[in-house]
């Protein structure tokens, strides 16, 4: 298939490897197509002294990229599905969520860092992070532990963490294995410690509503269990009124073995907590696959009954 296609990138190291690998897919599958990146500087990006919290979150990653695919400058964006919002603005739409890499949280220590769990942290040690989520989780599971705003890609983050004495910080795993740097972990978090963001560990690609050519030639790179399972989570998100920037955490999969009438089945599971990680409540659904927004509607509903509307309440009204 002939033609070129511009692809909308945030212009962070991670961003780019990202892009990249979306274009070497594309031009792998479709040999005469011819894929170009366009580099461009996000709020996010330019606004790194503020503690995400204080940003607000709608489109903090993706407004000028969904800006550019709007305006006719670029025909798709790449994102990391948890920088999403749950809200595409009109006239777009997302075109295909790609397989997940690991979706877990690490520990990322100091140069000198030997830990192997978070028990071995030292009482009152300070951890550098700027998700509202992470420190929610920490918090709940180490109240001693003193939680401080660290942001920037991870090298910037690696020399905040000698500069200012930190004893580490926590990243997605799958953004180290995409910098191909795994080796950083000191440890995973388990799934009972700390549930990732919505979306963590896969891509999603953007592109206008009703463009079929774009959407055919991505159409190979969606992962469907992957997006069956971000699906889930989206709309958990969602009815939760929630953004990228308040304790909510979600993580669905598809189970290894279908039901007795052979109909995949879906496990969402939850957690919205208090930024101190003094209030938490958790939450876990299963339900047909091919139903994942009535799943996480549902999980929405139980946790809002436990009183996360409440939680949510705080947290916004001290924002």
């Amino acid at each position: 298939m002939s033609g070129a296609l511009r692809i909308g990138s945030r212009g962070s190291k991670l961003a780019l490897i990202q892009s990249a690998w979306v274009r070497a897919e594309l031009m792998r599958l479709h040999p005469d197509l011819r894929v170009e990146i366009d580099v461009i500087q996000t709020k996010g990006d330019k606004l790194l002294d503020a503690p995400l919290a204080k940003l607000g979150d709608k489109g903090l990653f993706t407004k000028e990229l969904e800006t550019a695919m709007l305006d006719g400058r670029t025909d798709l964006a790449v994102h990391s599905a948890k920088d999403m919002p749950t809200e595409v603005p009109e006239g777009l739409v997302i075109v295909a969520f790609t397989a997940r890499e690991d979706v877990r949280d690490v520990f990322v220590g100091g140069a000198s860092c030997s830990l192997s769990s978070l028990d071995e942290l030292p009482r009152g040690a300070t951890v550098g992070t700027s998700s509202l989520r992470r420190r929610s989780q920490l918090l709940a599971l180490r109240p001693d532990l003193d939680i401080v705003d660290i942001r920037g890609n991870v090298q910037t983050r690696l020399r905040k963490l000698e500069e200012q004495g930190m004893a580490g910080t926590i990243l997605a795993a799958a953004g180290l294995a995409r910098l191909e740097q795994p080796e950083l972990a000191a440890f995973a978090f388990a799934f009972h410690q700390m549930l990732p963001a919505v979306g963590q560990g896969s891509l999603a690609i953007e592109a206008r509503a009703g463009d079929a050519r774009v959407a055919g030639l991505v159409t190979p790179l969606i992962h469907e269990r992957t997006a069956l399972a971000v699906r889930a989570e989206r709309s958990l998100m969602h009815a939760l009124e929630g953004g990228c920037q308040v304790p909510i955490a979600g993580f669905a999969r598809v189970t290894e073995t279908p039901d007795r009438q052979g109909v995949d089945r879906l496990v969402l599971r939850a957690f919205v907590g208090s930024v101190d990680g003094t209030k938490a409540v958790r939450g876990e659904l299963e339900g047909p696959a091919q139903a994942p927004e009535g799943l996480g509607m549902a999980l929405a509903d139980d946790l809002l009954a436990q009183g996360a509307d409440r939680i949510l309440a705080e947290v916004r009204g001290a924002a």
